[in-house]
């Protein structure tokens, strides 16, 4: 190596250079994701410390992450995370990399709970909306658990008292008081925990299940975008998958009674106690059928696990099975919601309808393509 001293932008402009030379689509992208996880900088602190000299072991870090992209290895394997709606969450070899159109899939699952579980009404749900866009932050969420925890424990003492006294002059006058008049100010109207934690055991809650969760971010979105309204029981059949969705559940300051993290096939680890108690199951299963798996980019077929990938004959295998056991694990009325091939969506669709399921429809996904099926149990059965 030259004398010369290697600040952020000659780094970059070399990693950029080199990289579009490997033929890297976005070599620049590329090299911001590097050099940030090299640095610990983000972004925009890059770009306002393009002078800045790397330390010896910052340069260490990113000739390693540069000859492991040289291979081909994703950038989320390189750097250890990926941003998945309002989280970030650790990513590690062995695991399914999160995709955008899974984002989606929790869109899709949040409105139908808003809708027919937790009865938000429009503006109650553009409020909350409103709030998840918010950049997450971790140490945020400690202060509003604590907070949250602070005001039940203020309003439970108040409410004794308030029982005791109105025992005491109940007694002494001979008849019961009306109770005082608690009107929540409109700007606080919101069906959301955190705005009245007093309340939270009289909202409708929602339970989950989740099948073959990976890094988890499904899950722990539908909890930390629903907070204190949602439940989920996560389960995969890989303990490396089990082990880093703990550490992302970890990471967001959520429990395990929010987030309760099972090894096992498919719904083997559902107890019989819970079995009905569901008002979901949600799965982004393995869907590329075996024949598609030869086509795939390099840098999914060489390094991300085909237990995840690989659904079968016509992508389908890990779908039957999950339309087979959601008539138990579901209440009436209760959603299947999947990811799936594009091509194997109506299929799918037809699967539901045969099994008896209601309100069959295929969703596309945000480049139009053919990419969720969602179906209810009936009401009655």
């Amino acid at each position: 190596m030259d004398g010369e001293v290697w600040t952020v932008r000659r780094c970059m402009d070399w990693t950029v250079d080199y990289l579009s030379r490997l033929g890297d689509e976005r070599p620049r992208l590329t090299a911001e994701w590097l050099l940030g996880a090299a640095t610990g900088l983000k972004r925009i602190e890059l770009y306002m410390n393009m002078d800045r000299p790397l330390s010896a072991e910052e340069r260490g870090v990113m000739h390693h992450a540069v000859v492991r992209r040289r291979s081909g290895e994703p950038l989320q394997y390189i750097v250890g995370e990926t941003a998945f709606r309002s989280l970030d969450v650790w990513c590690e070899p062995g695991v399914l990399i999160p995709r955008p159109e899974t984002e989606m899939l929790v869109e899709v699952v949040l409105e139908h709970l808003d809708r027919a579980v937790l009865n938000v009404g429009p503006e109650g749900f553009r409020a909350w909306r409103e709030r998840i866009e918010l950049p997450w932050n971790a140490e945020v969420d400690q202060a509003r658990r604590e907070e949250a925890e602070r005001l039940r424990q203020e309003r439970a003492e108040a409410s004794a008292e308030g029982a005791a006294a109105e025992a005491a002059s109940a007694e002494a006058d001979g008849d019961v008081p009306a109770p005082a008049s608690q009107e929540v100010p409109a700007q606080e109207a919101l069906p959301h925990a955190a705005n009245d934690p007093a309340a939270a055991d009289e909202l409708p809650c929602a339970r989950v299940l989740e099948v073959g969760c990976g890094t988890g971010c499904i899950a722990l979105s539908l909890v930390a975008e629903r907070p204190n309204r949602v439940t989920c029981v996560a389960i995969d059949i890989d303990e490396h998958a089990c082990d880093l969705a703990r550490r992302n559940r970890d990471r967001h300051a959520l429990t395990s009674t929010e987030v309760d993290i099972r090894q096992g096939d498919l719904v083997a680890p559902v107890r019989p106690d819970e079995f009905g108690t569901f008002d979901v199951l949600v799965s982004n299963p393995p869907y590329i059928p075996s024949a598609v798996m030869a086509d795939l980019p390099r840098e999914v077929a060489q390094f991300e696990p085909h237990l995840a990938l690989d659904g079968g004959a016509d992508g389908l295998d890990v779908f039957r099975r999950l339309l087979a056991a959601a008539p138990q694990m579901l209440r009436p009325g209760g959603l299947l919601a999947c990811e799936l091939f594009e091509d194997a969506t109506e299929p799918a669709a037809e699967l539901c309808r045969a099994a008896g399921f209601e309100e069959v429809r295929v969703v596309s996904d945000l480049t139009r393509r053919p990419r969720f099926v969602l179906a209810r149990v009936p009401m009655a059965r």
